[in-house]
């Protein structure tokens, strides 16, 4: 795979049903992406019109990575609602295909969601990841984010509980 190519992204039918994929396809293996199964194609339609309506006023970013013509990942960050915390964003998700893990493709939309939010005049960037999705805090923070928070076993997975990760980026100082 070449350098992936990541653009904001178009919801249209077409997306939907590739963003199901990935991440139906993500969370059936495990993944920390908010579902405890597989979200449905509705689900998943419902969430990326919410994210396309608030990158429609301002206040949010939607990012896809394309390998050739085929979506291999997608992010997203969104303003946050309450008054006192409108210069402030969370990076919510952030799925990549699992055939391509380790390609750069995560490390390309992250740092495309930052430029996003730097130009959008965000001031802190944060995220949560669950404790134990290493290559994921690695990225993170290789890109400059710092760890502000740990919430032990707050995540549960059926019978299983994780640490959640709290991270956040100032990019009130100077870019890295």
């Amino acid at each position: 795979m070449a350098e992936p190519s990541t653009r904001p992204a178009v919801v249209d039918d077409a997306f939907v049903t590739a963003a199901h994929g990935i991440l139906a396809g993500l969370v059936a293996d495990g993944a920390a992406l908010g579902w405890v199964e597989p979200p449905d194609v509705d689900e998943v339609a419902e969430l990326l019109g919410h994210v396309a309506a608030a990158v429609a006023d301002g206040d949010g970013a939607l990012r896809a990575a394309y390998d050739g013509g085929r979506l291999v990942g997608l992010g997203y960050w969104l303003r946050y609602a309450r008054p006192t915390h409108r210069p402030h964003a969370d990076l919510e998700k952030l799925a990549v295909a699992a055939d391509v893990h380790g390609r750069g493709v995560g490390r390309a939309l992250t740092a495309a969601l930052i430029e996003d939010a730097r130009r959008a005049g965000i001031e802190v960037l944060t995220l949560d990841a669950r404790g134990d999705n290493d290559g994921a805090l690695h990225l993170y923070r290789s890109l400059g984010f710092q760890v502000y928070g740990r919430l032990p076993r707050f995540v549960a997975v059926g019978n299983r509980r994780y640490d959640k990760v709290l991270l956040m980026l100032d990019l009130r100082a100077a870019p890295r």
